[in-house]
């Protein structure tokens, strides 16, 4: 069997396992990823009328979908700790991975237009997250200029992360692809204060060719070339980034959010 084949086989059976949830009490006010979340700015008043929205947290464990493709809109979902793959899955279990989600992130945007999810939010890893039922939100955002200023800056982040996949499919070689896209995580995490040299991938190299459009064995060929010239060394799934400069040099534009 072939490691293709036991991948879609894993990920199969990944989507048979229901969401395993469990209500928490909740406050924005104590979050430790406020800063990137819907409360950014917002002053303490405005806060208590956001901390009324999230009268739960949710405990998604390991390979459980939060959300499936074509599920109506209900709620959106601010990624408390953990992380999440979005993807699309074919009649015959074939994936494309669409995005990776961290904390801080905001899952459920895609459900906006048509009011129906357009991909699967799966989690990489036991997670939490903070539904925030989307009718209340859009009511509440009237009222609050501030609130409605970071959801469409929210919505800005996702354009332009959109925007930059199609630079990496169409503008970049495998290399570079790669590069970007440890850059953008080494960023993501530094901006939530954890180090931007050393970091876990929550993602299968498999789930990584999917989303840069590489396949295995050429990941693998990227992982050593970046070893081979002393810029990153990554050891099954921990990353250790030696020269930051060294790799921002290798590729254009890789600053703004993948």
């Amino acid at each position: 069997m072939t490691a293709h084949h036991r991948y879609l086989i894993d990920h199969s059976a990944a989507l048979q396992h229901l969401p395993e949830t469990r209500p928490l009490k909740a406050s924005c006010s104590t979050c430790s990823v406020s800063a990137m979340c819907l409360t950014l700015g917002l002053d303490d008043h405005e806060v208590v009328h956001v901390d009324k929205l999230i009268t739960q947290r949710l405990k998604v464990k390991k390979g459980a979908a939060l959300y499936r493709t074509a599920d109506p809109l209900r709620s959106l979902y601010a990624v408390r700790t953990g992380s999440f793959k979005t993807c699309l899955v074919s009649v015959d279990g074939r994936e494309q991975v669409t995005g990776f989600q961290i904390s801080g992130d905001m899952l459920g945007l895609d459900a906006i237009s048509a009011d129906a999810h357009a991909c699967t939010a799966i989690a990489l890893e036991d997670s939490e997250v903070c539904p925030i039922h989307f009718a209340h939100l859009e009511n509440l955002a009237r009222n609050l200029p501030s609130l409605q200023h970071n959801f469409n800056r929210l919505l800005s982040r996702e354009i332009v992360r959109d925007h930059t996949l199609l630079m990496l499919m169409g503008n970049m070689n495998s290399d570079e692809r790669l590069v970007a896209f440890l850059l953008n995580l080494s960023q993501r995490f530094a901006s939530r204060g954890y180090s931007a040299r050393h970091f876990v991938l929550k993602m299968r190299r498999e789930e990584i060719g999917s989303y840069l459009g590489l396949r295995l064995e050429t990941i693998c060929r990227g992982i050593a070339h970046l070893r081979d010239k002393g810029l990153a060394h990554i050891d099954g799934r921990n990353v250790t980034i030696y020269d930051l400069d060294g790799l921002k040099r290798l590729v254009a534009g890789c600053d703004r959010p993948v």
